[in-house]
């Protein structure tokens, strides 16, 4: 990742889409060296009550404070306490009876007599929604950080998709481009943007028409979804779509713009990637109004 160093003309420090100055960064090393706060929990605790850094919902950012002062630690900003505990690298969900393959599902729209999408709760649903991704998507399944909404497909009581929202990338050319953001603008508000991170039909659903369907339902309820649980209304959408192996057929059915894609390398340049297409759904008509403080109200044209 990298960090923008102090300068004699603007003395900050950038992690994790939040500007540091000198002294906040003074406030930081204070806490790390009190003996009240002997563990790292505890100091990205103590960081982000004393800075007031909040998720929309008003709770405390932790995670992201976490992963701020780490990266801090390793440019030798801060000091911190050694772990606790050692990092474990996240467990994978195990397959049961519950996931295994159904006869195919095949027909139209209207066969589908009991569809629902339903928003993914805590407990058995929540892992079964790990279990068919970890299972049946090609990424597989990651935890998502921050505010994420997941949700599953069904007719009747026979799951047909799964799909998952949540935080957008940092820096995105093709989408800040259509925007039309600069940074200052894309660090205040980058939390009204979500991203989509996993969306699959089940492999033995062969239903035509039905995921533009299913995408067309979740963005209808997405913005009320994303309020009742967090407190604050996404304008902008985005996902990627993997050139290599989809088209994207479904997104330009639902109505979402393809703005550009990305250039394949890692976050280091180092790392090469498939190229992907970068898909962006407005779920308000004034969003780059919202999205630039005021600063843009006139309609931009999307990149070709």
């Amino acid at each position: 990742m990298r960090i923008v160093r102090p300068r004699q003309d603007a003395p900050t420090f950038r992690y994790c889409g939040r500007v540091f100055s000198n002294a906040e960064i003074d406030l930081i090393r204070a806490i790390t060296d009190d003996p009240r706060h002997d563990t790292r929990e505890a100091i990205a605790r103590a960081v982000c009550t004393t800075l007031n850094w909040r998720q929309p919902d008003g709770t405390l950012k932790v995670l992201s404070c976490r992963v701020a002062l780490q990266r801090m630690e390793a440019h030798g900003v801060i000091w911190l306490p050694l772990p606790v505990r050692e990092k474990r690298p996240p467990r994978t969900p195990t397959f049961t009876p519950r996931s295994d393959p159904l006869p195919p599902i095949t027909g139209s729209l209207t066969d589908l007599h009991r569809l629902r999408l339903g928003l993914v709760q805590p407990g058995a649903e929540s892992g079964l929604w790990n279990e068919l991704v970890a299972r049946y998507h090609y990424l597989g399944f990651r935890p998502m950080a921050g505010a994420q909404l997941r949700y599953l497909a069904y007719d009747g009581d026979r799951p047909l998709a799964a799909m998952g929202f949540g935080a957008a990338a940092w820096r995105l050319a093709p989408r800040d481009r259509f925007i039309g953001w600069i940074a200052p603008e894309r660090e205040a508000h980058l939390a009204l943007v979500v991203g989509q991170h996993r969306f699959m039909l089940l492999p033995w659903v062969q239903v035509p028409n039905l995921a533009s369907h299913l995408l067309a339902r979740a963005l209808r309820r997405l913005r009320q979804d994303f309020q009742q649980r967090y407190s604050f209304q996404p304008v902008l959408v985005e996902t990627f779509v993997d050139r290599a192996r989809f088209a994207g057929t479904c997104y330009a059915a639902a109505n979402w713009q393809c703005v550009g894609q990305t250039q394949g390398r890692g976050k280091r340049g180092d790392n090469p990637l498939s190229v992907k297409a970068v898909w962006v759904y407005p779920l308000v008509p004034n969003f780059r109004t919202v999205l630039t403080g005021g600063r843009l109200t006139a309609p931009r044209r999307s990149a070709p």
